[in-house]
């Protein structure tokens, strides 16, 4: 049997993809069991920037195996703890995630592609709660995190029609990041892991984690929140080696 869970490096990039292409990428038990080891793993390789999240076979995600369900699998469907049903979506991590959607990002699918940073979508991608018809609740936050990626009236439309997203609206609505050519979208998300490796790492990893943070914070929890991790990558050396590139000529006029 596959394994339901793939883990490429490149550089400094892991490439994690899911392996069940006979079910558009739906996760049983054993992979929510192994895309959470996945990226418990990434984030704890110091070797490791960024990670890029696709699927096999020409769609992303499906979301949860529902002929696994209904032959009877138990999945453990608990309320607190870091292990969600889709196996990462509670996961907070330290460093970022690009999800590259071809095919199908729906029911949890889109629940897993709304927990990664950034979504680069193909043109015939499509997204939605297709879990409506069927009864299956959003419990990988994806009533969370809708709201909160793409407004609240949007997201509603989304979670109470379940009716499908092409990519253009998608971008449109701020669900997706960037649309690519079909076929494109894995590349496309590598090349901006890469780009996001190149910078100062701890700088864009507090920016990160302020920018999540603040969701869970007053005003002035955040403003300090912020300023503590902005504080950290001064004391690295990252600022003042930045400043010194910049002075001596690289960088100018937006130049990456």
């Amino acid at each position: 049997m596959a394994e339901p869970i793939l883990v490429e490096r490149r550089n400094r990039i892991a490439i994690v993809t899911v392996n069940r292409p006979e079910r558009r990428n739906a996760f049983d038990l054993a992979t929510a069991e192994a895309i959470y080891k996945a990226f418990k793993q990434f984030d704890a390789d110091d070797t490791l920037d960024v990670a890029v999240l696709t699927g096999a076979g020409g769609n992303f995600c499906a979301g949860a195996d529902l002929h696994a369900l209904a032959s009877g699998e138990k999945r453990p469907f608990l309320a607190e703890g870091d292990f969600a049903p889709m196996g990462c979506t509670r996961l907070k991590l330290s460093k970022p995630v690009i999800a590259a959607v071809e095919g199908y990002a729906v029911a949890g699918g889109i629940e897993v592609a709304s927990w990664c940073d950034m979504r680069v979508a193909a043109k015939s991608a499509t997204f939605g709660v297709f879990c409506r018809r069927f009864g299956v609740p959003l419990v990988d936050l994806g009533t969370i995190r809708l709201p909160r990626l793409i407004g609240h009236s949007r997201a509603m439309d989304l979670i109470l029609t379940g009716r499908p997203v092409k990519a253009d609206e998608a971008l449109q609505m701020g669900l997706a990041n960037r649309v690519v050519e079909d076929g494109k979208a894995l590349e496309t998300a590598i090349e901006i892991a890469e780009q996001l490796s190149a910078f100062p790492q701890t700088c864009m990893r507090g920016d990160r984690l302020s920018a999540i943070a603040q969701w869970d914070l007053d005003w002035d929890q955040a403003t300090k929140n912020e300023m503590e991790g902005g504080l950290n990558a001064i004391k690295q050396g990252e600022t003042l080696a930045g400043a010194s590139r910049f002075s001596g000529g690289q960088g100018r006029h937006g130049k990456f």
